[in-house]
């Protein structure tokens, strides 16, 4: 009877980790995301790009995000990374447009997702035109449309079907937003401003009918401002986060001003605030910040 019982339990468990693990590869997926405020070629801030380049690097490598949102990197920074990063494609451009200025880049694993949808819109009365807004340092959003890889399975002879023009049913996809705010204290306006058109533009891409999908919707970067600051509130709502159908934080720090926010089918798997440094020295003088998400569909 005891060794009855026990095949029964141990033939429970392994059906029920069987179907776990089935309904985890077919519903949800698992991708890490890092904003990263590089901190722009100074001549005057220490250590020089030159050696901070390859700690940033080094730092990327051992973390390994399926995503990164930059800020600052002018095109000098972005170009070297990326010819170092090779498994990455990246996207973006700079705030006075083109190639000018400092960069809100994308850096995304070309193994990994194809870019469905890429745009910018300037921080601004006139978002449409890149590089309005102030004369000195204006602000833009980078925003793309990603689509999880999803290769059909072959079948028994090793061959794709010939006609599977039903697959794109398991496409998954989501949406990230990389930003920078205004900074200083005079620029309070101009970031409860760039929150509320931030939610507006996301907001538009809700699904038109019941036959869309959700899509996760991610909001990364460096918002000059705190949780519970008047443009928080704005994308999070006041009290309870994610109220309203608005963004969640991935972990809410009284302290950061770097943010990684969502909306819709996504769990919080890991949130860490990277101290990568070699011998007290940063690369920037902002810590990355790093999550690990489940997207749920």
């Amino acid at each position: 009877m005891k060794r009855t019982a026990m095949l029964l339990i141990v033939l429970a468990l392994l059906t029920g980790s069987k179907t776990n693990a089935q309904d985890n590869n077919l519903n949800s997926e698992v991708i890490t995301l890092m904003t990263y405020n590089l901190k722009f070629a100074s001549p005057s801030f220490e250590p020089a790009w030159e050696v901070r380049r390859d700690m940033q690097v080094d730092m990327i490598k051992k973390y390994q995000p399926d995503i990164i949102g930059t800020q600052e990197g002018l095109k000098g920074q972005i170009d070297y990374l990326a010819k170092q990063l090779p498994e990455y494609e990246v996207v973006g451009e700079g705030r006075q447009g083109g190639d000018d200025d400092e960069h809100m880049a994308v850096f995304y694993k070309r193994g990994k997702f194809r870019l469905r949808q890429l745009n910018s819109f300037a921080l601004s009365e006139t978002p449409g035109i890149i590089g309005s807004g102030p004369e000195v340092n204006p602000r833009i959003v980078t925003w793309a449309r990603f689509a999880l890889v999803n290769i059909p399975a072959r079948d028994k002879n090793g061959n794709y079907p010939q006609d599977y023009r039903g697959h794109w049913e398991g496409t998954r996809e989501f949406y990230v937003f990389n930003t920078h705010f205004f900074n200083g204290p005079i620029d309070t306006l101009a970031r409860l401003n760039a929150a509320k058109l931030i939610e507006e533009k996301i907001s538009a891409l809700k699904r038109f009918g019941s036959w869309a999908p959700d899509r996760p919707v991610f909001l990364m970067g460096d918002f000059n401002c705190r949780p519970g600051s008047k443009p928080y509130n704005v994308l999070v709502g006041e009290g309870k986060a994610g109220s309203k159908g608005l963004f969640k934080n991935t972990f809410e720090d009284k302290d950061k001003i770097d943010w990684i926010l969502y909306k819709g089918p996504v769990k919080v798997l890991n949130y860490e605030v990277v101290n990568y440094n070699v011998n007290g020295v940063f690369p920037s003088d902002h810590k990355p910040i790093f999550t690990e998400l489940e997207l749920v569909y």
